[in-house]
């Protein structure tokens, strides 16, 4: 059972956290639409949480939120990563604690070289891998440096947009729906950095359609349904779990 994080309210003098990332009792809306009604769920350090659940169900809407976004609008709720309190924040600030949300249409900059690309990551504090270390964990994007990042296929841009959140110094990594439209074979690799991610220590939430992947990578899943959570547990109980999965993920 979740329980909200004990932290002071100096996060310098915050008790132990029951989590590293917290997200509790958080309401968000777009426009009047109540899209996120009262989540909860808490994130350990170095783990893969899989946040999955059907379309609409109100998934890309808390990645956004804890990434603070502002669209949608939290009206409710903590976000504590770490120690700190990022409900408090704007979206750089968040960042800068080292949240990084890599959204699904990838943003990739336009006139910008891969390279570029991630050198703009850089400009500002907290920096994260060098481009050395980025290039040895993505072999295609060291070859294709000086190329234009929006000519680059969707499974090259998807590892490009990884790659730039990891030019930072992140602790969160939030993905959106990272497989779409790529082949089996490239989600293989996809999957195969989040692993090595993962081994580094950084904490993963992976939105995905494709359930059945996330949970084969996850060690922890959350399910929504219409904006609420139904299931919070391991990921191998949801994949040994015919009937739930059924009814919220109709797999």
């Amino acid at each position: 059972m979740n329980v909200k994080p004990d932290f002071s309210k100096n996060a310098n003098q915050a008790t132990t956290a029951p989590a590293f990332l917290s997200v509790w009792d958080l309401h968000a809306y777009y426009g009047e639409s109540y899209i996120v009604q009262g989540v909860t769920f808490n994130v350990h350090e170095g783990e893969i949480l899989a946040l999955l659940g059907r379309n609409g169900a109100g998934k890309t809407s808390t990645l956004r939120a804890i990434a603070r976004l502002g669209d949608p609008q939290v009206t409710h709720g903590e976000i504590w990563l770490d120690h700190q309190h990022l409900h408090t924040m704007s979206s750089h600030e968040a960042a800068v604690c080292g949240m990084a949300l890599v959204p699904e249409d990838r943003r990739i900059i336009p006139g910008l070289t891969v390279e570029e690309n991630l050198q703009l990551a850089q400009i500002m504090e907290p920096v994260g891998w060098t481009l050395d270390r980025l290039y040895e964990l993505f072999p295609r994007l060291g070859e294709r440096r000086k190329q234009e990042g929006v000519t680059l296929s969707g499974g090259e841009q998807q590892m490009l947009a990884i790659a730039r959140a990891l030019a930072r110094d992140i602790k969160v990594l939030l993905l959106d729906e990272p497989y779409e439209g790529l082949a089996p074979v490239i989600v293989d690799e996809i999957e195969k950095t989040l692993i090595h991610i993962k081994e580094q220590g950084i904490t993963t939430v992976i939105v995905e359609q494709n359930a059945v992947r996330a949970l084969e990578l996850a060690d922890r899943a959350v399910i929504l349904d219409t904006g609420t959570i139904v299931f919070d547990g391991t990921a191998a109980e949801v994949l040994h779990d015919e009937a739930l999965r059924a009814e919220y993920l109709a797999i």
